[in-house]
Order: structure tokens, then sequence, then C-alpha cells
């Protein structure tokens, strides 16, 4: 059975790691205990939607973003459909993408 919290975990630290931050960074920016958040990418913990509204600002990624890479990474493991690109829709407001990648902007 997959878990929830620990595909946030995975992803949160996929992202973490793919904007090159540590650990400490990020807890320091979201005001996160280290610790928690530690636990929290490990799937030992189940994060609030406060702190991942944190994490994903510290992580200058939108949380819809994150969320979406959880629901496709959930659909694959369930066999429930193949990977959708992760895109951020055209209907979120230019100033709330404006700095990420252009492949993630439809």
């Amino acid at each position: 059975m997959v878990l929830f919290r620990q595909e946030i975990g995975d992803v949160l630290r996929d992202f973490r790691l793919q904007k090159g931050r540590t650990l400490r960074q990020v807890a320091g920016s979201a005001s996160v205990a280290l610790g928690y958040l530690s636990e929290v990418e490990r799937g030992q913990k189940e994060a609030s939607s406060e702190i991942l509204a944190a994490v994903a600002e510290a992580l200058e990624t939108p949380l819809s973003v994150i969320m979406g890479e959880v629901s496709e990474r959930l659909a694959v493991v369930e066999g429930l459909s193949v990977p959708m690109t992760s895109r951020v829709p055209d209907t979120v407001p230019d100033d709330l993408v404006s700095g990420f990648s252009p492949e993630l902007v439809s």
C-alpha cells in the first residue's frame, strides 16, 4: 500500500535537491523544525497544509506544482494512468508563475 505522506515526502525531497538546497536551509526559510521536516521528507510525519505551503514557498515552487507531482506519482503507483506532464495551468496568474521554468507553464 502506498502512503500519501511518503509520496509527499519524496516529492519535497526531490524538489529540494533539484533546487540545490539543504534540509537546514529549507527548514529555516519555512520556519519549520529541522527534525520535523526531515521526518516529513522520510514519510514518517504528516505535514499540515500550513507547513506544506511554507515549505513550497521556501522552495520557491507553487504548492499546486508539488501536489500535482504527488498526484501523478500516486496515479502511476496505483496503475490508474500514465503520468501527465507537470504543468502550471494557464488559469494561474502570471505573477505566481513568473521565474519558473517555461516547460512548466502551459
